[in-house]
């Protein structure tokens, strides 16, 4: 009897915790990635969750972390759609006294106590993208940038990394430069524009997978051929037109890893674990030659 109730006992003082996923836009490719893995790995580690899509919405995406603290999440995992507008988040975080794990997108404040980000360094992709097409193109040429949102720092912060190499090459020239919101259909539509509008354009490099996509769709209407094509993310969708020639580059991330690293981090914190604040993911270059490697790694 004595066995039985501390049993009981044990068992009542047990606790499956609850975390609460906030996603910037489904509607991602890459985001849609994300869900997939952490689902997987937060099922793995006997944690409960919700999750939360807010179609690319500030607002709601406050009130969707709102929601989850009123139900009683332990933990919050937030793939944020304006990373400069996170203090609301990192507030409601801070008095409900949970844990807060950014994800893929890195917050633009300083990050200290419960909170952690896992992803990768925006400005790096950037940099080894434009590297990498920079040499295919011998260093010279007209380049158009597709931007993503221009309210997440990886927009800006890859944009930013293009235009710091061109500087230093002078071959090179970005002779235009426009949002396409990471979305596929608003980057043919802006590459059509370009073209048609007589621009001499020898490369379009974009901030992501999905942009890149959209910009090789504008070119296959024109039936123009001789424009390198160059991309961020290393999607399925992204391979395929590495592998078919259609698109000279990506720049893998790596977003099973973000997501598992983002559950494992919650999970630490819930177990009392130090953590770091920063949970560094790497980047690799994707070409013709090597995409192979990759075409499993993306998958949801």
């Amino acid at each position: 009897m004595l066995i039985c109730g501390l049993l009981s006992v044990f068992t009542a003082q047990a606790k499956t915790y609850m975390v609460g996923v906030a996603l910037a836009n489904l509607d991602l490719n890459f985001v849609s990635i994300l869900r997939s893995q952490m689902e997987k790995q937060l099922k793995d580690k006997g944690l409960n969750s919700q999750f939360a899509d807010a179609k690319g919405d500030v607002s709601l995406q406050i009130q969707q972390v709102d929601d989850f603290i009123n139900q009683g999440a332990d933990a919050i995992i937030i793939n944020p759609v304006d990373t400069q507008g996170v203090m609301p988040v990192i507030a409601a975080a801070q008095k409900a006294n949970i844990p807060l794990i950014f994800v893929n997108r890195k917050p633009e404040v300083k990050l200290t106590g419960k909170m952690a980000y896992v992803g990768s360094d925006s400005a790096l992709s950037g940099k080894m993208e434009i590297e990498a097409l920079a040499k295919r193109m011998d260093n010279k040429g007209n380049i158009a940038v597709l931007m993503g949102a221009l309210s997440t720092e990886e927009a800006r912060q890859r944009t930013k990394a293009v235009e710091d190499y061109v500087k230093d090459h002078p071959g090179l020239k970005v002779i235009q430069k426009q949002s396409a919101n990471w979305q596929r259909n608003e980057a043919v539509d802006k590459t059509l524009s370009w073209l048609q509008d007589g621009n001499d354009i020898n490369a379009i490099i974009a901030n992501n997978d999905e942009m890149a996509i959209g910009a090789i769709m504008a070119l296959d209407q024109l039936k123009k051929s001789n424009v390198l094509v160059a991309g961020i993310d290393g999607t399925p969708d992204g391979l395929q037109f590495i592998k078919n020639g259609k698109m000279a580059v990506t720049i893998f991330q790596d977003a099973k890893g973000q997501a598992t690293g983002a559950v494992d981090v919650a999970y630490d914190m819930l177990s009392g674990k130090k953590t770091e604040a920063y949970n560094w993911v790497p980047y690799q270059t994707v070409t013709k030659e090597n995409y192979q490697e990759f075409t499993s790694k993306n998958q949801k």
